[in-house]
């Protein structure tokens, strides 16, 4: 018997999808260089054949996990409601979010570090990630005209600055978390230190755009 034309569809979706998990978990794992197409069809009970039939090349399965990883990041970004909140607010609830994301997204930042490692070579071909924008740009300039005209922000900040502000030291926390822990003795990703760093980072960047000699 034929299956349905959209019951195949929902198939494919559903494999591509399972298949995207696993070779995400692998890829972090292991980096691009390490990662074993024949190790995720194991994972997979399926073929290296079955995966290659889906996504073409071992390449072009890490820039679609790349892809996913990235997408999930903007639809937060998209959906962080804070443009209701007053200037301060909403900047450090942003800041608290994004902390959270990285936190709860662990496997992400490890992708990160290796696509940084390969010099964003596998990015720059992809025509879905040159085109999936960045939200967050432009919730932060919102957020920092608002600021600006309400007398709250003094500090003359670009969006791209204050994005890098937060995400570095929310990337670093998880990123650096064995050698900090090694060369000093503090695990920072240790759940007693999370409330405290989770704090820290939304105070920072107040505190940068409130100018000097001025409270949070």
């Amino acid at each position: 018997m034929t299956l349905p034309q959209a019951t195949r569809q929902r198939d494919a979706e559903r494999t591509r999808a399972e298949i995207l998990e696993v070779a995400q978990r692998e890829f972090a794992r292991n980096g691009y260089a390490g990662a074993r197409v024949d190790e995720i069809a194991a994972l997979m009970r399926t073929t290296k054949r079955m995966i290659y039939y889906y996504f073409g090349s071992k390449e072009r399965l890490y820039i679609a996990v790349l892809e996913k990883a990235y997408a999930e990041v903007r639809e937060v970004e998209r959906t962080a409601d804070v443009e209701h909140l007053a200037p301060v607010e909403a900047i450090r609830t942003l800041a608290e979010l994004t902390f959270d994301h990285h936190d709860a997204h662990r496997e992400f930042i490890k992708l990160v570090a290796i696509e940084n490692i390969h010099q964003a070579e596998h990015i720059r071909k992809s025509e879905v990630l040159a085109n999936l924008g960045t939200p967050v740009l432009d919730l932060i300039e919102r957020i920092l005209d608002s600021g600006t005209a309400s007398g709250e922000f003094v500090t003359e900040a670009d969006a791209i600055d204050v994005h890098m502000m937060i995400s570095a030291f929310c990337f670093f926390r998880v990123a650096n978390q064995h050698t900090f822990g090694a060369l000093f003795g503090r695990d920072m990703a240790a759940p007693e230190h999370r409330a405290r760093l989770r704090r820290m980072v939304g105070e920072m960047v107040v505190s940068y755009l409130k100018g000097p000699d001025r409270s949070a």
